[in-house]
């Protein structure tokens, strides 16, 4: 007997699925649009954007030492004293996000890993990256070092906890892949018209779970909308034939992403 087909439901909100890509010239994208990257590539990258907020921050407060003088002379000491610290505190908190991916051990709480800080940090790398060109081979490391911290927390969830979110770029036989391996496990899956349904479908149907399917650009963004609501892992897609038509996924990375959570 074959697998019953997941529940397909479609909603239109305010933001576009795809606004991310409204720059694209229509030109191939490099690679076959296969931005597969490793994890430890988002690690250099965050350094250096990190590193650039600091010195920026240092630079501000060194052109605005003479006036804060001024109020008290013990001001400016003060906020660089201030300053170091919360310097000092950055590279701890990032020397320990980096030993719970190479342990696989929760040694952050949520807040100030994969549901908190860490989204924050990721949008400004992707911002940093962009600069260079380089924004979706870096978000799509990202999003395996953000998805290796989640999974470290995944709890299982009852059916219909789950929800399972889907561009409508999917080619249409890998929807219907899709909409069999969700059937497969009970989990109804919503496809996105427009690009703030994460937030409204999670407010409307309450999940105790979702798993996300999304180019780099949309997932660094629904990520940092969403994770900190809902345990979310992120799946990315290929764009062979550019953004926002016929995207392709790894199904076997799918199922295991659905299974960590009702497996």
């Amino acid at each position: 007997m074959t697998n019953p087909r997941a529940e397909l439901i479609h909603i239109d909100v305010d933001r576009r699925l795809g606004h991310e890509w409204d720059e694209w010239n229509g030109a191939p994208l490099p690679n076959g649009g296969n931005y597969d990257s490793p994890p430890g590539l988002f690690f250099r990258w965050a350094v250096t954007a990190l590193a650039l907020a600091f010195a920026l921050g240092a630079l501000t407060l060194f052109i605005l030492e003479p006036r804060l003088g001024a109020i008290h002379a013990m001001v400016p000491t003060i906020l660089w004293a201030g300053y170091g610290i919360l310097a000092a505190a950055a590279l701890c908190w990032w020397l320990l996000i980096g030993l719970a991916y190479l342990t696989q051990r929760a040694l952050l709480p949520a807040v100030l890993a994969e549901r908190g800080l860490f989204l924050r940090v990721m949008r400004l790398t992707s911002r940093v990256a962009s600069l260079f060109g380089r924004r979706d081979w870096v978000e799509n490391a990202a999003v395996k070092v953000y998805n290796a911290l989640a999974l470290l927390r995944t709890r299982k969830v009852g059916t219909g906890e789950l929800l399972l979110l889907i561009p409508r770029c999917l080619s249409r036989e890998t929807l219907d892949t899709v909409l069999g391996m969700a059937g497969k496990h009970g989990v109804p899956v919503f496809v996105a018209t427009r690009g703030q349904l994460a937030r409204r479908v999670i407010r409307e149907r309450r999940p105790r779970a979702v798993v996300a399917v999304a180019c780099e650009r949309d997932m660094v963004t629904g990520l940092h909308d969403v994770a900190g609501k809902v345990p979310v892992l992120g799946l990315t897609m290929t764009l062979p034939a550019g953004p926002c038509k016929d995207a392709a996924l790894d199904y076997e990375t799918l199922e295991r992403y659905m299974r960590a959570f009702v497996g």
